[in-house]
């Protein structure tokens, strides 16, 4: 029987945590060799990147990706959580004009400092801060730099409750941009019904629902390197690739810093390389000569 191997581009519904996804498209695959390319809060819903097979081993690539949200900022309501999952901890009186949301909106665009969340996955002394949080501790967190490519802002239909569209780098916080929001705002605010729309070039509308994965919902592994230079080898460099042989830049042409996703001549995705030194590309991850 032929292994899988690819990608999945998966619609995430709420209520589900990314493990509990992973956990369904193992069933329904039959295949343990699957991971995702980054978390998705469980109330949140929209892209999911997953890798089947021996493509797990590209995810690192796939995971500092540039990532698309959108959703809605309540002013003049904070949670414990930063967004609508958690206890109301505060109100605020806030009377805000679109123009000054969107103001205040420039100024957390571009490279800003962020406190990771209490209830996020990152851990302190070994431990998630959502477990901490669970048990009533709050312990203190360096802040993070992140980059808000953009944060646009527009009425949503309901007063005090602004639509947001947010592109930004990985490890951004979506919830926390709003919360940031409701502050400078002079009040406060949380996040809900959060969608991430796309993870690099990988976007919801290509998405399947749990109940659509199956093996014809895979895509070739190569869209999760598609974002890396490209290298195209000639037929006795490509055998070296397929054994991971260490190749020589200039013989290959390989122009930048890498890495680099090295195909054959025929397009088939042989491995990701990386430069070793001046000379010499290393290979970071060798796949099979059939890998699509």
């Amino acid at each position: 029987m032929t292994p899988l191997v690819g990608c999945l581009v998966v619609d995430k519904p709420a209520g589900m945590t990314s493990h509990d996804v992973v956990a369904v498209a193992r069933r329904r695959l039959g295949e343990r060799r699957i991971g995702h390319a980054g978390t998705l809060d469980p109330d949140a819903t929209g892209v999911l990147v997953l890798g089947v097979g021996p493509a797990t081993r590209l995810l690192r690539y796939a995971t500092g990706l540039t990532k698309v949200y959108v959703g809605e900022i309540v002013l003049g309501v904070t949670t414990s959580t930063l967004d609508a999952a958690g206890e109301v901890t505060g109100r605020f009186a806030m009377d805000v004009g679109l123009d000054d949301a969107r103001a205040a909106a420039t100024r957390l665009t571009g490279r800003i400092e962020q406190v990771p969340p209490m209830v996020s996955a990152v851990q302190v002394g070994g431990r998630r801060l959502h477990e901490l949080a669970r048990e009533g501790i709050e312990v203190p967190r360096a802040p993070r730099l992140v980059e808000v490519l953009r944060f646009d802002l527009d009425q949503a239909g309901e007063p005090g409750v602004l639509r947001a569209l947010v592109e930004c780098s990985s490890g951004t916080y979506v919830r926390s941009l709003a919360a940031d929001l409701g502050t400078a705002l002079g009040g406060g605010a949380h996040l809900r019904n959060l969608r991430r729309l796309a993870v690099g070039t990988l976007v919801v509308e290509e998405g399947v629902p749990l109940d659509g994965i199956d093996a014809t919902s895979l895509r070739p592994a190569a869209h999760l390197v598609a974002h890396l230079s490209p290298l195209t080898l000639g037929e006795e460099e490509a055998v070296g690739a397929r054994h991971g042989r260490v190749l020589d830049r200039r013989a290959v042409g390989a122009v930048g810093d890498g890495p680099w996703r090295v195909a054959d001549g025929d397009g088939t995705l042989l491995a990701v390389y990386e430069a070793r030194d001046l000379d010499r590309l290393k290979p970071a991850v060798v796949l099979a000569a059939s890998l699509p």
